[in-house]
């Protein structure tokens, strides 16, 4: 069975993609703890990070470093901090997510909920750079 980050891979499931080359992609949170919230993902089908190979390991951090900075341009007040966590979907990924406070993080808080056309301003204003 297909995770549904795989899903997400041959856009079966929608989503509001902000970076992708052949082999990474990074698109926003369905559920976020902030504006911004942006998850990284190889396309690979993998559930635990450190299975990658170490090629394709460096790669996505690298792709992550990427997206990361158009996240830094786009909220240039906040600190964009790092997650990998693993627990939600059996699928590797990393979390950017744009911070003021330690707490902003903390992924027992209540997650946002945005419209369609919300998300699609805040995929905008991250692609402008």
């Amino acid at each position: 069975m297909s995770s549904i980050f795989t899903k997400i891979i041959k856009n079966e499931i929608p989503s509001y993609k902000i970076a992708e080359d052949e082999k990474y992609l990074a698109f926003l949170d369905a559920m976020p703890l902030v504006k911004g919230h942006t998850l990284v993902i190889p396309k690979q089908e993998i559930d635990f990070i450190f299975d990658l190979e170490n090629e394709d390991f460096r790669n996505l951090w690298s792709f992550a470093q990427t997206v990361a900075k158009k996240l830094q341009k786009t909220y240039p007040d906040k600190r964009i901090t790092v997650s990998v966590i693993g627990l939600e979907v059996p699928h590797a990924h990393i979390h950017l997510i744009p911070i003021t406070e330690m707490g902003d993080m903390n992924f027992k808080n209540v997650r946002l909920k945005f419209s369609n056309e919300e998300y699609r301003e805040i995929q905008n204003s991250i692609l402008n750079f």
